[in-house]
């Protein structure tokens, strides 16, 4: 029996969906979380203090980033969320992820004219959220995104393998997409113009930013909600690394 799913789906309440016939059917719904539930949900952390972290952010971040890739909870380590704010003021967020990181910075690659880009593009203030929960951590950073060179970029599409060289041609990223089948045909046709083993260009709109950071905080999970909070703080790239703790 064919069942669509009705679009009222309040937590909590009962979710209805309806047969072939548009009869409205109850469905099982006692694996659903009920909203005293959700409010319920904690989990105390652990007694680990974060303690004698370097004077060099990026030592710390290189240590902090190292553990999480070694530890086989963690589902890409170099994951980030990076949030943006667009000409309107509508923030947006996504996950990307982190391809290199230097004390100049963050870098991960893109489409240009995504909403992603088109919101770096005029305001190139962003931040970037490393969440690490099965290891009671985050890093949170803030700063200015800048495309990076057309060299650095090229450099680095030509290490990504085939597929996912073709599937950057294949998709317009952020744009209307009528259909699944439109994304698989485009795809298709990018293969067959560069087959498997021949030398795929980089599209012109693709490439990478780096985010130059001002602020760079570690987080330490604690008992009690007693987190740790240790910010890395500078004014502007001239200036000197501050290191400071803030309330939980």
């Amino acid at each position: 029996m064919l069942i669509l799913i009705d679009q009222s789906l309040a937590i909590g309440n009962p979710i209805y969906a309806r047969d072939a016939n548009w009869g409205k059917v109850t469905l099982d719904t006692s694996m659903s979380l009920t909203r005293a539930e959700i409010a319920a949900m904690r989990l105390s952390y652990s007694e680990v203090p974060l303690v004698d972290l370097p004077d060099d952010p990026f030592e710390a971040f290189a240590t902090w980033l190292h553990e999480a890739h070694t530890n086989p909870i963690i589902v890409e380590a170099n994951a980030m969320v990076l949030s943006t704010v667009d000409h309107e003021g509508s923030i947006t967020s996504r996950t990307v992820l982190l391809k290199d990181v230097s004390e100049h910075g963050f870098t991960f690659f893109t489409s240009y004219t995504s909403r992603k880009g088109r919101a770096i593009h005029s305001q190139p203030h962003v931040s970037l959220l490393f969440p690490w929960y099965a290891m009671e951590r985050q890093i949170s950073i803030n700063g200015i995104a800048e495309q990076v060179t057309r060299e650095e970029s090229e450099k680095y599409f030509a290490q990504r393998p085939w597929a996912s060289k073709i599937g950057a041609w294949a998709s317009r990223q952020s744009d209307f997409l009528e259909s699944r089948e439109v994304l698989e045909d485009r795809w298709k046709s990018a293969a067959a113009k560069w087959p498997e083993g021949t030398s795929v260009p980089t599209p012109p709109e693709w490439g990478g930013y780096r985010v130059f950071p001002l602020s760079i905080e570690f987080w330490q999970g604690r008992y009690s909600r007693l987190h740790d909070r240790i910010r890395y703080e500078r004014a502007n790239a001239l200036a000197e690394w501050e290191i400071n703790r803030y309330y939980p």
